[in-house]
């Protein structure tokens, strides 16, 4: 379960549970509370759960429901009705200010009520009669929860658990599907840290790269039901992507390549240290790349094969493959310092981070055994 309900009552707490939800698996795999072999058993799990849509290859919010009818809803079972001699008298005097009755015999609460708080309203207003005082004073607690039988409010979770359409049930919420992929990352690292066993972390990366390949940006248009390089907010049960625009989605995204290619700020050192980097992330053919420096100025690089590039503070990171790892920074002045790791000093790392505009290109080399 995702979260359980607590309830106060006269006689102690009750405890119930909602049904599972994918903002709560992201939270436990986020919190850093599960160990590395915890981490796959909720993630093996949710891949054989009502979270999952094959269709897709990725998780809705809440599991698909029949949702009740119009007017199965707000009916309150006659033994309910049978428990209260409030309820009873009304009824026999055609009372309708808390229940009524209707022609096929059904009992519905005031159709008026919002919520708990206008029933009591309502009970009150009654006491002030001297025929109910007495009944009212008894029943209060009892009526109040018959009405959250029949309605359930506590387990009332927003718009998204009650219609289909939009972020309803059945949908994928894309945003979400991202901090997953963005948790699952989390995990991997902490598990690298904790020097888990090799296969615990494959088993992991493997989970990070199902999720990453349900993601639109993986899929065809057909299959996505729109640009796969648009970010869109959620995809209804039987539908393609809906409502475009710039999602929190991309920040996620944006934190998961970043942590693929291995960006680590560690004692105020930088370090480019990725350790499950595939090597089909690197180009195929030689190609030329523009950049935006922290001057403004354009830069044009041209880009070898079996090579990569992205920013960090604006300034061009270039991966290449080689046969051993190491890091060149290459100055505005021409000048060039070399470290022999996947470390920088704290000295040139403050450079980068403060955008002094000094260093003009990081080139990293990385030794092909440590890429997959």
């Amino acid at each position: 379960h995702a979260y359980n309900l607590m309830s106060v009552e006269n006689n102690g707490i009750s405890i119930s549970y909602l049904p599972e939800m994918l903002e709560g698996q992201v939270a436990i795999l986020s919190s850093g509370f599960l160990s590395a072999k915890q981490s796959i058993k909720v993630l093996d799990a949710l891949r054989n759960s009502a979270l999952y849509r094959k269709d897709q290859n990725s998780y809705i919010l809440y599991p698909n429901k029949e949702l009740p009818k119009f007017l199965e809803k707000n009916t309150i079972p006659k033994e309910s009705i049978e428990k209260s001699a409030l309820l009873n008298q009304l009824l026999s005097q055609s009372n309708n200010q808390l229940i009524n009755k209707d022609l096929k015999g059904n009992y519905h609460f005031n159709g008026n009520f919002h919520n708990a708080n206008d029933l009591k309203i309502a009970l009150n207003q009654l006491s002030l009669h001297k025929e109910y005082k007495e009944l009212v004073q008894k029943e209060t607690a009892l009526i109040l929860q018959i009405f959250e039988e029949v309605f359930n409010h506590k387990a009332f979770t927003g718009r998204s658990g009650t219609f289909y359409g939009y972020e309803g049930l059945g949908s994928i919420y894309w945003h979400m599907v991202s901090k997953l992929h963005l948790a699952v990352l989390e995990v991997i690292n902490k598990a690298i840290d904790a020097n888990e066993d090799q296969s615990t972390i494959n088993t992991l990366v493997h989970h990070f790269d199902e999720i990453g390949a349900g993601i639109g940006i993986h899929k065809s248009p057909k299959v996505y039901g729109a640009f796969p390089t648009d970010p869109y907010s959620h995809t209804p049960f039987g539908k393609g992507a809906q409502q475009p625009g710039m999602t929190g989605q991309v920040k996620e995204d944006v934190l998961v390549r970043i942590g693929e290619f291995g960006v680590k700020m560690n004692d105020g050192k930088l370090h480019f240290k990725p350790t499950f980097l595939k090597k089909e992330a690197f180009l195929s053919n030689d190609t030329e790349a523009s950049f935006i420096m922290v001057d403004g100025l354009k830069k044009q690089l041209h880009l070898k094969k079996n090579s990569l590039a992205f920013t960090t503070c604006q300034i061009p990171v270039i991966y290449k493959m080689n046969t051993a790892s190491k890091i060149v920074l290459n100055f505005k002045n021409g000048d060039t310092k070399t470290f022999e790791s996947l470390e920088l000093n704290k000295e040139e790392t403050k450079k980068i981070v403060q955008r002094t505009n000094e260093i003009s290109v990081i080139e990293v080399s990385l030794n092909e055994s440590i890429l997959r």
